[in-house]
């Protein structure tokens, strides 16, 4: 299964317009951390996942291409 967390975040800010800046301030990370999701440099950490779902009102199981919706 691929895992597909990055394609989701950013389809995520584009529904809101936010932008990395914007989402790290209200989930509580750095941007560079956001960039590095963004690219596929980095996952999410558990922590970051409960946080990215809570914010954008989805669940993690969403977040990471289990479901679909």
């Amino acid at each position: 299964m691929e895992i597909i967390i990055k394609e989701r975040i950013k389809e995520l800010m584009k529904e809101q317009g936010l932008k990395q800046v914007q989402l790290a301030e209200r989930i509580g990370v750095k941007q560079n951390t956001i960039s590095a999701w963004l690219l596929g440099k980095k996952e999410p950490c558990i922590m970051s996942l409960w946080l990215l779902a809570d914010y954008f009102e989805v669940d993690i199981d969403y977040l990471v291409g289990r479901k679909d919706d």
